[in-house]
């Protein structure tokens, strides 16, 4: 990914213009990871997003921020403490490093004014968010450093900051572009997106490889460059330069070809070719909101009900194994009909049989008089011999029975599970989680934790709501008993069941409001569908849809299962609703 200093350096601009004078009205910390301040300003209410992950460090506006934890953490506490009706004064970068900070005015604890910074440093595993005051100590910080975790610089309550080491490298804002070009020039045994990655400040791999591109058509080493190509590296430095101090950035999302978001940049991204799509967004915050949701959403799910996959995984292993032994146990009673056959036989040829044989050879009338041995027990008699065997024949017959009713409880059993893992993966809201669980306690699959107790029941969440281009309602089950609620509740005669083909997902209704509805919207709506069901990842999906009034539910089925015999269908391509 690009956020590099040069991105950094545009999205410190953009978030400049909107919260430079804002004041915070609230902080937020929905992960160990992560902050959310409320920023007040004249023009409305913006959420700044600060995450130090690992994985995808970074900053930027939100649109909708993540859920909070019921117990705010201590560091959450103590950063409402020193920040909550703090006006941030200024967003400064370190140069084009990552190291962004971002300066208060605050009041203290007796009403003194203070200066406080929150430095946010943007550095893969190395990433943290440190709060300042202005003696220059840490306050606190999202990852406390200890000696033993570096010896350059700790990160403990009352330690002196230090800035990241520097990197010695040029600042192109600041050099004129034919001596960056010149030094870039130098290193001729380099290929030349690695002496642009060793020459400049702030500049990433997919930028390095970007301009080397862009110059050569390919990353040809340095020493092989023409004179043409070397006059090109010279006006590729120069336009960039022109953009970052213009302040003109174009925000470019490039998609793979499952149209999936595989990079981001600052400016248009030509090195992938024409087999990758690219989308311009309007501002950096949207480009980075955009990009990293998704991947977001399944981290934060993961994270917050790790305990529950892993419940349900278990229960999951179990149906399977438990399903896969008692279609073994069905098939011994295949042979059934031939211990039938045996035991009549028996009964037949009684009279030319004794005690005391432990083998009988009778004539199978059933297979051309052909001869036939028996195994018996010869201390009993023949008949007591048949009649064995006709016990035998009785046990697995009723086994049959059974066998096939328990096989088809498991097959129904382990639909059902994985309908709720399904929706638990989509799922991202705490609430969302314990309705799941409270789902399966009341199945009897997990142990229900009010001992008996009453407590008072908690409204359940509505469905997720969407609307089609034509305006209709389009309604989405959050789990199977808001399915069955939105099925047999909600929908009326008239309104549109959907739901993806043969594969868990939510039930999903196109709100008709008593009038005929478009063949586009029910188009949109399977897209949704789709979307939300195990199949979105699918390039193509089959929905079916049908008038809700055709949905059934059989007696004693478990929530979110129905059956239905008329109906349409449609094949889509999965769409998030919200994009």
């Amino acid at each position: 990914m690009a956020l590099d200093g040069i991105f950094i350096n545009f999205l410190v601009n953009e978030i400049s213009e909107k919260l430079i004078g804002s004041k915070v009205d609230k902080v937020h910390q929905p992960t160990k990871n992560e902050l959310v301040l409320i920023m007040r300003s004249r023009q409305g209410m913006y959420k700044l997003f600060l995450t130090a992950d690992a994985n995808a460090p970074r900053f930027h506006i939100i649109e909708n921020a993540p859920e909070n934890p019921q117990t705010p953490p201590m560091l959450c506490m103590l950063l409402r403490k020193k920040l909550v009706g703090a006006t941030l004064i200024e967003i400064e970068q370190y140069g084009l490093d990552r190291v962004v900070l971002f300066k208060f005015d605050a009041t203290n604890e007796i009403g003194d004014k203070v200066k406080l910074t929150l430095a946010v440093e943007i550095m893969a595993q190395h990433s943290n968010i440190i709060l300042i005051n202005e003696e220059n100590n840490v306050i606190d910080a999202i990852k406390r450093v200890d000696a033993e975790k570096s010896s350059y610089r700790l990160v403990l309550p009352g330690a002196i900051y230090k800035l990241p080491p520097e990197q010695n490298k040029l600042d192109i804002r600041k050099e004129k572009e034919t001596v960056v070009a010149d030094l870039i020039l130098n290193l001729q045994n380099t290929r030349l997106s690695s002496a642009i990655l060793k020459t400049l400040q702030g500049v990433s791999p997919l930028l390095s490889r970007e301009i080397a591109i862009r110059v050569t058509e390919e990353d040809k080493f340095v020493s092989e460059l023409s004179e043409t190509e070397k006059q090109k590296l010279v006006e590729v430095l120069a336009k960039i330069k022109v953009m970052l101090n213009a302040n003109l950035p174009e925000p470019t999302i490039i998609l793979d070809k499952t149209e999936k978001p595989l990079e981001f940049s600052f400016l248009p991204v030509l090195q992938y070719g024409a087999d990758f799509r690219s989308i311009k967004k309007k501002t950096l915050s949207e480009l980075l909101d955009g990009f990293y949701s998704e991947k977001d959403r399944v981290n934060r799910t993961r994270s917050k009900a790790s305990e529950l996959f892993k419940q349900l995984d278990s229960l999951i292993e179990r149906t399977v194994r438990k399903l896969n032994n008692r279609r073994e146990e069905l098939k011994q009673c295949a042979n059934r009909e031939e211990i039938k056959i045996k035991a009549e036989l028996i009964t037949a040829s009684q009279y030319m049989l004794k005690k005391g044989d432990s083998v009988y050879e009778v004539y199978n009338y059933y297979d051309n008089n052909a001869l036939l041995k028996i195994d018996v027990d010869p201390a009993l008699t023949p008949t007591q011999n048949a009649q064995k065997y006709y016990k035998e024949y009785k046990k697995a017959c009723t086994a049959e029975n059974m066998l096939i009713k328990l096989v088809e409880e498991g097959e129904s059993e382990l639909q059902y599970l994985e309908s709720v893992k399904d929706l638990l993966l989509r799922s991202t809201l705490e609430r969302e989680f314990n309705e799941i669980k409270e789902e399966l306690a009341s199945q009897g699959f997990l142990k229900s934790k009010n001992n008996g107790k009453k407590q008072m029941k908690k409204a359940a969440l509505p469905p997720l709501e969407f609307k089609t281009s034509q305006g209709l309602t389009v309604l989405v089950g959050r789990n199977n008993t808001c399915n069955d609620k939105l099925t047999f509740k909600t929908g009326r005669k008239g309104d549109i069941w959907l739901h993806a083909q043969k594969a868990p997902g939510s039930h999903v209704l196109l709100v008709s409001d008593g009038n005929e509805v478009p063949d586009d919207a029910i188009v949109e709506a399977a897209e949704i569908a789709a979307y939300f069901s195990s199949v979105k990842e699918s390039t193509i999906a089959t929905v079916d849809y049908t008038d809700v009034k055709n949905i059934k539910k059989p007696n004693g089925a478990k929530p979110g299962f129905v059956v239905y015999y008329t109906y349409y269908s449609v094949n889509v391509k999965p769409k998030n609703p919200s994009c």
